[in-house]
């Protein structure tokens, strides 16, 4: 007999799921010890004492992180201010170097080509 002549078996419907109201009433009405409100629990409540040590512990390494972060944006702003004054020191430098350059250029460019190219290696070699 092929698979295709077995009949299908027709399920039942499915019951509509309960209402929220129905949850609350049935969970309400579950005893404290029932494996639903049991079977995640710790076996021993935790000792308070050292989660308050720890919560203080975690507080004050937080609160050394804020204040290392505030340090190094601090320095980092100062830092920054630095750089800025050098940039503008190196730009004003390179300003007053064209400008002397130039100036150089102005004055001895002209000297060269008015004197005697032969009189200078003369005095020179004389």
């Amino acid at each position: 007999m092929s698979s295709k002549a077995k009949k299908r078996v027709v399920l039942p419907t499915r019951p509509a799921p309960p209402t929220v109201e129905q949850i609350l009433e049935d969970v309400r009405g579950a005893p404290a010890q029932d494996p639903v409100f049991t079977a995640l629990a710790p076996e021993e409540p935790p000792d308070p004492s050292p989660r308050a040590e720890d919560s203080e512990i975690q507080q004050e390494q937080i609160y050394q992180q804020s204040r290392a972060y505030m340090a190094m944006n601090e320095r980092l702003r100062q830092a920054g201010d630095a750089l800025r004054q050098k940039f503008d020191g190196l730009r004003q430098a390179g300003q007053r170097l064209e400008q002397d350059i130039s100036q150089a250029v102005k004055v001895f460019i002209p000297s060269i080509h008015s004197r005697p190219a032969t009189g200078i290696l003369v005095e020179r070699m004389g």
